[in-house]
């Protein structure tokens, strides 16, 4: 037996994967055990659980690998603060607490909180780490390889090539030019947070209209060769701890929203926000158009595999197919820092161990699970309200053709930020006003936020234009694709503003229990989808174990919740 564990952590979403014998047999985010949402310190718990699974422990493993190198990081800090002196003294003071205290010294530490051996550990840069996930959770012999974020070390965009000899590096973009920080500027400038509201940003900006894509287009210059260059003068992430723009970024497009202002994109504020919104959306997916062109050029491969925080999002993603010049799109399905652990852990295996291609089989349920006995006795434990059921799908298609709204916890929760039929909120996507009712009184989280419809790939088909060469991101929830004519009628809650949806295509192979689910509503209603969103509140992890599906449903206005095989009712 030959194991990989893989880390990703200390800046945002840590999380541990863990590889055996070629194989993802576990993943899983730091957050879904320490209930902070994009938890990003060591992910202590997220590696016992994934060690417990398999029935290892640390003296099993053959490497540890941590996603980053980190002095080639700390080398980007100190360069980026000495070019910018004396504007970056502050945030050169506050980085040197944190890297000089805690980060540079990460191989002690990965000693110390999880009893590893310094042998055993090794470090892959942050960017291979993530074509790594991208690439190696294929089947594919070869293929271009694109990753875009934030930042790792240096890079924030990288060009790559896989094949029978690994991943070749061809060429990137370096700090600060970046597309992913260019994004997060606007998220904040919008009022929302980094690193957790460019969805939002994404699904406001199908209120608005691109009417300021030109003054974006001011912010960055696109190469002929798909390369970009952004205008420093407009941000400030280079030589700043508490801002990422400047007072000519606001000039250029007006005050900031507050964080927690009322935003409605229908008054001449909110309207304001979301043509700003729309504009980033569609410069962003230009300068995408280009790498994906350039990055074809180069290697002349017809596939591509994506990941970095950027591939999450969907609208993008869509375009990237329909105009780009690839037959087909792989996108890791935790294509932020999460999923980069799988990265290397794979990496690892592949790469520094020497091993065969690991199998690309990676299936959404990589997380803990509770069995039925346990459940009942929390149950009983609690003197909850419940029903046993052998196969609660013809119950909960009763229960969303009566309008009702249901949680769904079965078996081991996801990998990655989407709900994908392991711990998911569901409902009748055909009633219209079902969208609102969940957004307030159920979630509390802001209007404007779409659902997904979830349906099986021959009605998907029937319900949106899916391109070919799509299945992939469309079975993870990745990809935002225009509906069919009519479909916006008859499925109003799962029809973004502008025409949309995020649509899931359901695979028994990925998710049987929740396929019989979707067959069992089709057949009820003749309704061909299920609304689908994560189980959790806003500001909230998604839930892992049936204690917190439980707290999240008595705290919501779920009208039931099923619990591995329990049907579990509101008390009294």
């Amino acid at each position: 037996m030959t194991a990989v564990l893989g880390i990703s952590a200390l800046y945002h979403d840590a999380a541990a994967a863990l590889v055996v014998d070629g194989e993802v047999v576990a993943a899983a985010s730091e957050e879904r055990f320490s209930r902070v949402k994009h938890d990003s310190s060591l992910p202590v718990l997220a590696v016992r659980a994934c060690l417990a699974r398999a029935g290892l422990t640390m003296r099993d493993l053959d490497r540890v690998v941590f996603y980053e190198k980190p002095l080639r990081k700390y080398e980007r800090i100190l360069v980026s603060h000495v070019l910018t002196f004396p504007r970056s003294l502050p945030a050169f003071v506050r980085s040197q607490l944190s890297w000089l205290t805690d980060k540079l010294w990460l191989r002690d530490r990965l000693c110390t909180a999880l009893g590893a051996r310094p042998s055993q550990i090794a470090f892959c840069e942050h960017h291979l780490a993530h074509a790594a996930s991208a690439f190696y959770g294929t089947d594919l012999p070869e293929a271009a390889v694109l990753v875009v974020d934030g930042v790792g070390e240096w890079a924030t965009t990288s060009l790559y090539r896989g094949g029978e000899g690994g991943l070749q590096r061809l060429g990137e973009v370096r700090f600060p030019h970046s597309l992913g920080l260019l994004y997060s500027a606007f998220t904040a400038w919008a009022g929302f947070e980094v690193n957790e509201g460019e969805y939002k940003l994404m699904g406001l900006a199908a209120y608005g209209e691109p009417t300021r894509a030109d003054d974006v287009r001011k912010l960055i210059r696109l190469d002929d060769d798909g390369g970009f260059e952004l205008d420093l003068s407009y941000v400030a992430w280079h030589h700043s701890s508490h801002r990422s723009t400047t007072a000519r970024f606001d000039a250029l497009f007006g005050p900031p929203r507050h964080p927690g202002a009322p935003l409605d994109p229908t008054t001449p504020e909110g309207k304001r926000i979301a043509d700003v919104a729309a504009s980033i959306q569609v410069v962003l997916e230009e300068a995408l158009l280009g790498l994906a062109r350039g990055l074809h050029a180069r290697t002349g491969l017809p596939d591509l595999c994506y990941a970095g925080g950027v591939a999450l999002n969907g609208v993008a993603n869509h375009r990237l197919l329909t105009e780009g010049p690839f037959r087909s799109l792989h996108v890791h399905p935790a294509a932020g820092d999460a999923g980069a652990a799988v990265g290397a852990a794979l990496w690892g295996w592949t790469e520094v161990l020497g091993q065969p291609r690991p199998a690309a089989d990676l299936k959404p349920g990589l997380g803990t699970e509770v069995h039925r006995d346990a459940v009942r006795a929390l149950l009983d434990d609690l003197n909850q309200r419940y029903v046993e059921l052998e196969d609660p799908a013809p119950r909960v298609a009763e229960d969303l053709a009566a309008g009702r709204v249901v949680g769904w916890h079965e078996g081991r929760f996801e990998w990655g930020p989407r709900a994908l039929g392991h711990r998911s909120i569901l409902a009748d996507p055909s009633v219209p006003d079902i969208r609102d009712r969940i957004n307030a009184k159920v979630k509390f989280r802001e209007p404007f936020r779409p659902f997904a419809p979830a349906a099986r790939a021959e009605e998907a088909a029937r319900l949106c234009h899916l391109p070919p060469g799509g299945e992939q991101p469309a079975r993870w929830m990745v990809m935002v694709a225009p509906v069919q004519e009519g479909v916006a009628d008859r499925l109003p809650s799962t029809t973004h503003v502008d025409g949309t949806a995020r649509i899931q295509v359901v695979d028994d192979a990925l998710v049987p229990a929740f396929g019989r689910v979707v067959d069992a509503f089709t057949t009820l209603t003749g309704t061909p989808a299920v609304l689908n969103t994560s189980f959790n509140l806003r500001g909230e992890p998604i839930v892992s174990t049936p204690l917190e599906s439980l707290a999240t449903f008595h705290r919501s206005g779920l009208d039931a919740c099923y619990i591995q095989g329990f049907r579990v009712e509101p008390k009294a």
